[in-house]
């Protein structure tokens, strides 16, 4: 089966848990975030797994700005379920568009893996490249699965999953696409880039409607059309594909909440779980995260999620 490796390497990650890096260490002496660190056991742990370039010549606007990042890719891991085409879950970290959060990038990925899904492992560009740029890389991964959907064995189904800023990037996704161009030059451009549905763990979304929530947006420039570009409650068409949502209320619910009100309003169906203990970066809050959180409760949102995938078509 193509890719198999990339299952037995991700089965090894999670036996090993080398993926986790402690809340402790995410910092260094004097504070500052140990971006560094983190994107090293990033990029060691996926030295091993064989990638997909999005793009084969070099993502537009790629250059040397940033060592520590390598041009955009996604590790595919294909279902063990070779009697059925199924959907693909395309999994985004989070780590504030600085950095990559292993939990949610590989122990999130395996999960769904295990429950019959083929999934694909995002690794984006981050700062000093934009938030477009994430996009283009997500957008693009779509396009992939969908040209290539026979040689990996899988349906034309794809859902965008991501935590914290993932989530965002996939609420992005989820509200700028296109359906594919006629005789585009790039023949991966003939392909749509609307995902099937959307699941944001945890995302900091709908800072456009509450300014000052729990946080600011350290997100976006000072730039007011862009930060309504970026705010995916205030681009909801009825086009927009179906919603998965969830989070802890240490973040502040009127987030979730309001997405889940302008999709109503569209009448795009949704799923909502906002759940009151717990604290942000929990992934599938079973203790494999960084913050060492077992939190049954929360877990079911994953088994909900699969159930509600499953009905979906995926």
């Amino acid at each position: 089966m193509i890719y198999q490796n990339n299952k037995e390497e991700l089965e090894k990650v999670i036996r090993e848990r080398t993926s986790i890096r402690h809340v402790s260490k995410h910092r260094k002496p004097d504070g500052s975030i140990d971006i560094e660190g983190n994107l090293k056991l990033w990029n060691d742990l996926m030295e091993k797994f064989e990638k997909i370039w999005l793009w084969e010549n070099g993502a537009p606007g790629f250059d040397d700005r940033d060592q520590r990042q390598t041009q955009p890719y996604m590790v595919f891991i294909p279902s063990a379920d070779i009697k059925i085409n199924r959907g693909t879950i395309i999994v985004a970290h989070g780590g504030g568009f600085e950095t990559r959060t292993g939990c949610e990038g590989f122990h999130v990925a395996e999960y769904f893996n295990r429950a019959g899904f083929a999934v694909a492992i995002l690794s984006y560009r981050l700062k000093p490249y934009s938030r477009r740029d994430a996009i283009a890389d997500m957008h693009r991964a779509i396009r992939i699965l969908r040209a290539r959907k026979e040689e990996l064995g899988i349906s034309d189904k794809v859902a965008v999953m991501g935590f914290s800023a993932g989530g965002m990037l996939a609420g992005n996704c989820a509200t700028h696409f296109d359906y594919g161009k006629k005789d585009p030059e790039d023949i991966l451009e003939y392909f749509s880039c609307r995902p099937d549905a959307a699941v944001i763990g945890y995302g900091a979304i709908s800072f456009a409607s509450f300014p000052s929530g729990f946080m600011k947006n350290p997100f976006i420039d000072k730039n007011k059309a862009e930060e309504l570009y970026l705010a995916p409650e205030k681009n909801i068409t009825i086009e927009t594909p179906p919603f998965f949502i969830w989070q802890t209320n240490s973040d502040d619910p009127r987030f979730s909440m309001y997405l889940a009100k302008e999709l109503a309003d569209f009448n795009i169906p949704f799923e909502l779980h906002c759940f009151p203990n717990g604290i942000h970066g929990l992934a599938l809050a079973d203790g494999n995260n960084d913050l060492n959180e077992k939190i049954p409760h929360i877990m079911h949102w994953s088994t909900l999620c699969s159930e509600w995938l499953e009905a979906l078509g995926f």
